[in-house]
């Protein structure tokens, strides 16, 4: 290689590296609070996993931080390989009969007003795991009755006797993603089906609870499939949503199609609004999770459940 096929391959390389470098308003700093550490050695000591750490969550050092954290529930195994997922596939686990119990503990001991709880796929069990969830709920009514609790469920295989159990332990919210738009779910989601989970949504608001739902922006998608999403959520019966970008958690995983600028999730929010949604939390480092009481929060007042949500 001569010295100008040597500037050429610099160059390029110069070029990839700043098409896939983080924007500014992606970047977080490094923990360094102590309290970082406390809720990492506690959720260590019950042997206790969460999505923030199972999932590379960008905002884990903030949550950690402030004694917050969104339990993972029924081992760290999924039964499912989404694309987008850093969640380890394979095969799980026999649910630990133990971990409701070590759950409510931390929770009691973070002194959490807001739980959330979510879970791997296991479509290994019967149930979908669904009877590990009410377990969990109930432990959490037990530890915490004046704490709101949140579920983030897989959907079920669409069984509704296993949605069932879920919503007879009456959790405050029930969310369930969609993560992306339909036409991407051959590629990002395979083993899911966009219709399903929009069924889902739909009777968990039937049955009188709070239904929520989530996507990523930057799979591949476009500002009207965007649009689209929206609507379907509110016809679904959606109360509240959240919006975030896409991550690359490694190399094994899709590339970002496009890095969307907090200016564009801020009329992302305008557009679900407009549609009727009551709560949209659209931005940049926006997820399922993050700030999910405030979320909550944001309904007082408004009888979305068949009860008093203004508990926080």
């Amino acid at each position: 290689m001569d010295a100008e096929q040597k500037t050429r391959a610099r160059d390029k390389d110069a070029g990839q590296a700043k098409k896939t470098r983080l924007p500014v308003w992606l970047r977080r700093p490094l923990p360094r609070e102590r309290s970082f550490h406390k809720t990492e050695g506690l959720l260590k000591a019950l042997k206790l996993s969460t999505v923030c750490r199972g999932a590379a969550c960008p905002n884990i050092h903030e949550c950690y931080s402030s004694g917050t954290a969104a339990f993972l529930i029924l081992g760290p195994v999924c039964t499912r390989a989404c694309a987008f997922c850093n969640i380890q596939a394979g095969e799980p686990q026999a649910p630990d009969p133990t971990e409701p119990e070590r759950l409510a503990q931390a929770a009691a001991r973070m002194k959490l007003k807001h739980v959330v709880i979510t879970s791997v796929t296991r479509d290994d069990l019967p149930d979908g795991g669904s009877a590990h969830f009410a377990a969990v709920i109930a432990a959490l009514r037990g530890a915490l009755p004046q704490s709101t609790v949140e579920t983030l469920i897989p959907d079920f295989q669409g069984r509704d006797s296993s949605l069932q159990k879920v919503l007879d332990a009456a959790p405050d919210i029930v969310n369930h993603n969609v993560e992306t738009h339909s036409s991407l779910y051959p590629f990002v989601r395979p083993q899911a089906d966009y219709r399903r989970s929009l069924d889902l949504l739909r009777r968990v608001k039937e049955n009188g609870a709070c239904a929520k739902s989530g996507f990523m922006v930057g799979l591949g998608e476009k500002d009207a499939d965007v649009l689209e999403l929206l609507h379907d959520l509110k016809e679904a019966g959606c109360s509240i949503v959240t919006i975030g970008q896409y991550l690359r958690p490694s190399k094994r995983h899709p590339e970002v199609k496009r890095f969307v600028p907090p200016e564009t999730f801020a009329e992302y929010a305008r557009w679900g609004h407009a549609a009727g949604i009551a709560s949209v939390l659209s931005a940049p480092l926006a997820r399922s999770s993050y700030h999910a009481e405030h979320s909550l929060a944001s309904l007082q007042g408004t009888d979305l459940s068949g009860k008093n949500v203004a508990r926080i």
